[in-house]
């Protein structure tokens, strides 16, 4: 049985900082793109960063400079530093765990259950 499993999210102010921890079970985690998504209410579920399975990180804009997305394929965990929160980064976050073949050809994707992040005074 696949679980990804999030957790640190939680509410804080303005220019604070959390970090969300996802930790697998149930997939060979090292062989696995891993991501963070956030989604708004009434959005669609976007992209907020990725790390491939050797450890290549990727941001969208608007975390670029703040958060720091990190895997540790030993503990088949995953985390996102988030600094310098800002109100808008209030969302759910979801972790996201993709396996491809070579050429990109997708094969599996699992969800965690989300984790509620709140940047608020």
């Amino acid at each position: 049985q696949v679980q990804l499993v999030e957790s640190g999210g939680g509410l804080v102010q303005p220019g604070g900082s959390l970090r969300l921890s996802c930790a697998a079970s149930g997939i060979n985690f090292s062989a696995y793109i891993m991501g963070w998504y956030r989604q708004y209410p009434g959005k669609q579920r976007e992209l907020v960063a990725g790390i491939t399975s050797n450890g290549s990180p990727r941001y969208v804009d608007s975390v670029k400079g703040r958060f720091t997305i990190s895997r540790d394929n030993a503990k088949n965990t995953m985390y996102l530093q988030m600094n310098s929160l800002k109100p808008e980064d209030t969302a759910v976050y979801y972790c996201n765990a993709d396996l491809t073949t070579s050429i990109g050809t997708p094969l599996r994707r699992y969800w965690g259950q989300g984790i509620q992040v709140t940047v608020s005074s």
